[in-house]
């Protein structure tokens, strides 16, 4: 685990307990990025429910898993975007069209590709499940 991308290190600890087939993983780097990301792989069913405990040392996460993912990563660099570039990155990161999200930043918010099409938005990419 490195210390320079807590995102990349949390998300990468969550695909290695998936492939594990825990039931639970534990993330203790927690930022906002990492709750809204959680919030919309959790919108599309990708993880269960998750906790946040403050401790001393800082929020922990407990993430509860479904075994639902096959892959989850975060995208290095953070690739700047536009509106209609987003059929180019479904084919890079994601198996087949239509199947699995991309995470992007846009002004309006982290939200999925799906989300980001149809507000007619560009952004940053962040991460890719499926």
């Amino acid at each position: 685990m490195s210390l320079n991308d807590p995102l990349a290190d949390a998300l990468l600890k969550i695909n290695h307990y998936e492939h594990l087939r825990k039931k639970e993983c534990t993330i203790t780097n927690v930022s906002n990025l990492l709750l809204k990301i959680l919030e919309i792989l959790k919108e599309n069913k990708y993880v269960g429910d998750f906790e946040i405990e403050e401790t001393t040392r800082g929020r922990i996460v407990k993430v509860n898993l479904l075994h639902k993912i096959s892959e989850v990563r975060a995208i290095k660099p953070r690739f700047s975007i536009r509106k209609d570039e987003y059929v180019n990155v479904e084919k890079r990161y994601l198996p087949a069209k239509g199947f699995g999200i991309v995470i992007v930043s846009t002004p309006k918010g982290v939200m999925t590709h799906k989300d980001a099409i149809k507000e007619n938005l560009g952004g940053r990419l962040i991460a890719y499940c499926y």
